[in-house]
């Protein structure tokens, strides 16, 4: 039998390493590659317009690579459940593909679709390859429980094995006796929208140093693996949160979005790896994608993981509400340089260290601001390139001190730590021209700085630029003692439930684990 099959691109905006899209072209005549801009998550999320940006241009180098293979991307807006029973109907499908998403809304909406497929006839296959590891597997190898910690983690997923090696991406080969139908006015019924046509604002977006997609992806994965000696000494807490350029890879938002498979990074490495010494998990480039899965397994793992009321695993803590210091924060006017840098390069380009996280969290949460991390983790969500649910949730927690991390009284200062990897300030001058003329010795604190040293600057502290919003070495102080407050209430309570620290074993099988049995190894 031939079958007539939708594609359904998700996260996987890619050819490579997509066995969805593999099982979509066997025994197949018509094959059309969809994706669909779904309201959920502009009614449900913030989503910037870096973001926006980056997604168009993965689509637009998809529907490219298609072309390449006599076929192109439809694109269609609207509720997957309304969209895709009408393209059952009027394209006469029989088969639907798609790559398996863990997060809660995406598991709820794709047992709802497959229920749809059932009732019209088609059938529904999808395919684990965002993760490493088939999630649920590494649940119930750990007796239904997630770990909740890496080296725990890392245990488990020793004794399952490495990863599935990826899949090549299908060739003209593979499209012989495969063909994508589309009409004249596929542009105009189908076609990739524009921001401008979804009613964005493109007035403040900067300069496209991440473009989206799968071939720059790829790209940038050889460029980073050629640097055998740089890969085998990566370490991720040795390199900088405020270099000019950054000292990681940035294939965070390609890996996010699946323009680049997590599968096919693990494999680059394990080639560069062969042969030669290297640095290990957790700080090697391997431990970098094991941190992704661990955050994954837990956000399947853990009831309401990205909220603390609910969340078993996550310190009750009595943040303030405190509107506008969320507000000055947010819009990079704390009064402390290195932080407002910070998220000035975040509000501008989309993505920033993995350190420079760090400290912008711990100063918003139990460091300064005393503000819950579900706050930061909106902001977060709408200006990261990389925002992806699951780790988005996890790193909060983490930084916050309220789960997976519980040295809460190490606080990362917002002045001493941005100055031992920039003495001179040369990334707060660049984020933060309106400092640029300040010497070395005030940049970090220029509220110190004497009058005649500011007039000269330019820069009239209190006027031109903020006053610090909080004295820091007063407030985090105060925080550690509410912090160890929050614990002691925590660890009352846990005598009366010893099993919270340990994670929560599932009552039931997640919609996961009822996709794909076959999947697991």
């Amino acid at each position: 039998m031939s079958h007539n099959s939708i594609h359904w691109f998700r996260k996987g905006l890619r050819l490579h390493d997509n066995p969805a899209l593999i099982a979509a072209l066997k025994d197949c005549r018509h094959i059309y590659p969809l994706f669909l801009l779904d309201p959920w998550y502009s009614n449900n999320t913030c989503i910037g317009i870096n973001r926006w940006r980056f997604l168009i241009e993965a689509l637009r180098d998809l529907d490219a690579s298609l072309k390449k293979l006599n076929s192109r991307l439809f694109v269609v807006s609207g509720p997957p459940t309304e969209v895709l029973p009408k393209l059952f109907e009027k394209w006469k499908i029989t088969r639907l593909t798609f790559e398996v998403d863990t997060e809660p809304y995406s598991q709820s909406r794709d047992k709802e679709v497959m229920k749809l497929a059932k009732e019209c006839g088609v059938e529904a296959i999808p395919k684990i390859s965002h993760t490493l590891y088939n999630i649920d597997r590494i649940i119930d190898e750990n007796n239904g429980k997630p770990p909740m910690t890496y080296v725990r983690l890392q245990s488990v997923v020793k004794d399952i094995g490495p990863p599935k090696k990826p899949v090549p991406a299908p060739t003209k080969e593979d499209m012989k006796g495969v063909s994508t139908p589309s009409s004249e006015d596929h542009e105009e019924e189908f076609g990739i929208p524009t921001l401008a046509d979804l009613g964005l604002d493109t007035s403040s977006l900067g300069p496209e140093l991440f473009p989206g997609g799968e071939q720059e992806a790829l790209r940038r994965l050889d460029e980073h693996m050629q640097r055998t000696a740089w890969v085998c000494k990566f370490e991720k807490p040795q390199t900088s949160p405020n270099s000019i350029i950054p000292s990681t890879t940035v294939l965070s938002p390609y890996v996010r979005f699946g323009c680049l498979s997590a599968r096919t990074f693990w494999w680059r490495l394990t080639e560069v790896y062969t042969g030669q010494q290297h640095s290990k998990p957790p700080v090697s480039l391997h431990g970098q994608l094991l941190w992704r899965e661990f955050f994954y397994t837990t956000a399947v793992g853990i009831p309401n993981f990205n909220r603390m009321e609910g969340n078993p695993h996550c310190v009750q803590v009595d943040w303030d509400n405190n509107p506008e210091h969320l507000a000055a924060w947010r819009e990079a006017r704390t009064g402390f340089p290195f932080i407002d840098a910070i998220m000035t390069q975040l509000r501008q380009e989309g993505w920033i260290h993995h350190l420079a996280r760090h400290a912008v969290a711990c100063f918003l949460t139990r460091g300064d601001l005393w503000i819950s991390w579900e706050e930061g983790q909106k902001v977060f969500e709408e200006l990261l390139l990389d925002a992806d649910w699951s780790l988005n949730a996890g790193n909060w927690q983490w930084l916050s001190a309220s789960a997976f991390f519980h040295q809460y009284f190490r606080v990362y200062s917002p002045i001493a730590f941005g100055k031992k990897t920039d003495k001179y300030g040369d990334y707060i001058k660049k984020y933060l021209p309106v400092l640029n003329k300040f010497p070395a010795e005030y940049i970090y604190e220029p509220w110190k700085a004497p009058r005649s040293i500011q007039e000269r600057a330019g820069c009239i502290v209190g006027k031109d630029y903020p006053r610090p919003l909080v004295e820091h070495d007063v407030v985090h102080k105060k925080n550690i003692q509410r912090m160890k407050a929050a614990y002691a209430k925590r660890s009352s309570e846990d005598k009366d439930d010893k099993t919270i620290t340990k994670g929560v074993k599932r009552k039931e099988r997640s919609v996961l684990d009822m996709f794909e049995k076959k999947a697991k190894r």
